[in-house]
């Protein structure tokens, strides 16, 4: 028998990939993504498909806005990818080309689209939704769930601020690839609101930087006007007198 990779196994690859530490705003973030990677990348029907690539890449890039340092970013991601036995480089390209192919479209074409998945196959995008309707065994993900946020987003942002409209749009979609509309519509609501919830924490950490960084600055410059100070009230001390006569 096989041993299955266990969670702990992961985490010691993603650290062995990845050494330096994660800024604690995101630690959990990071986390969170590898070991619901790591859950499905053990489970006998999970099958990887494109929609998944892009909604990994998705939730990767939209959660980890801000990260510092910046040229850490895409080691994490290299190393969360690596520490599943995945391809960092697969996920971005399939990801890349997964948008790219929405290229021009207008919201009703790729609803029309979305409308044939089932039924009809071809190359780019078309395939690409084939291939996931015609998964209606796979593993379900709430990363695919996001990947198809992402194509509504892609094409036409707007659409989705509609919440009833957004709603309707996305189970629809959803059945139309087979996806569990329910849980979609679910996960995509904690989507939107874990996102709403990391831009504030965002903000919070920017303003707590900005004061500690500011008062760096107003205890350098007392230090600098206190040796100013000091140096213009230093005056050579006076040669003593000789009175004797």
């Amino acid at each position: 028998m096989t041993n299955l990779r266990t969670v702990s196994d992961t985490k010691r690859a993603f650290y062995s990939y990845h050494s330096r530490p994660i800024n604690s705003l995101y630690r959990r973030v990071v986390e969170e993504l590898m070991v619901e990677m790591h859950l499905l990348s053990v489970n006998v029907d999970f099958v990887y498909n494109p929609l998944y690539a892009l909604g990994v890449v998705t939730s990767f890039d939209r959660f980890m806005v801000g990260y510092e340092p910046a040229q850490d970013k895409e080691s994490i991601f290299a190393a969360i990818c690596r520490s599943v036995e995945g391809d960092p480089q697969q996920y971005r390209q399939h990801a890349e080309a997964f948008k790219a192919d929405l290229s021009g479209l207008a919201l009703g074409d790729l609803q029309t689209k979305l409308d044939q998945a089932k039924t009809s196959a071809g190359d780019g995008l078309q395939g690409k939704l084939n291939m996931v309707a015609t998964q209606a065994n796979a593993k379900y993900s709430r990363l695919m769930a996001v990947g198809l946020y992402t194509l509504f987003e892609t094409v036409d942002a707007a659409a989705l601020d509609d919440k009833e409209k957004r709603e309707e749009m996305l189970k629809t979609a959803a059945e139309m690839l087979a996806l569990p509309a329910d849980k979609v519509d679910k996960d995509l609501e904690l989507y939107r609101s874990n996102l709403e919830k990391m831009a504030q924490a965002q903000e919070v950490m920017k303003d707590i930087l900005a004061a500690e960084r500011k008062k760096r600055e107003q205890r350098a410059q007392a230090k600098q006007e206190a040796a100013a100070t000091t140096d213009a009230g230093e005056t050579p001390s006076a040669e003593p007198t000789d009175s004797t006569p």
